[in-house]
């Protein structure tokens, strides 16, 4: 299954598979293992994608970590606004728009 509808079901396919689905590319296999707890796997996924998705999940990723100096220049780099939202407010926003078709 690689179309996803709503964002339960993209946390209902983290809960029960163990990898994402090897159809998925990298920003999808990202945000995939960023859900399942993996920062390391998912920034290594999109650290050197130049897509304006990448950088958004690597902006992202980096306002989790706590570096918001370089989560700053990342959402410069997707032509985003840098998120006041939650954290998992703004995951699930992303989810939203690169997954749910």
């Amino acid at each position: 299954m690689t179309s996803i509808q709503s964002i339960q079901e993209f946390y209902k396919l983290v809960e029960h598979l163990e990898v994402p689905p090897s159809s998925w590319k990298e920003e999808k296999a990202a945000l995939w293992w960023e859900a399942k707890g993996n920062w390391g796997k998912a920034h290594e996924l999109v650290d050197s994608l130049s897509t304006p998705s990448a950088m958004w999940i690597h902006a992202h990723l980096h306002r989790k970590e706590g570096d918001q100096w370089n989560a700053a220049y990342w959402y410069r780099q997707a032509r985003k606004p840098v998120s006041d939202k939650s954290l998992e407010a703004e995951f699930e926003d992303i989810v939203e728009a690169l997954m749910i078709s």
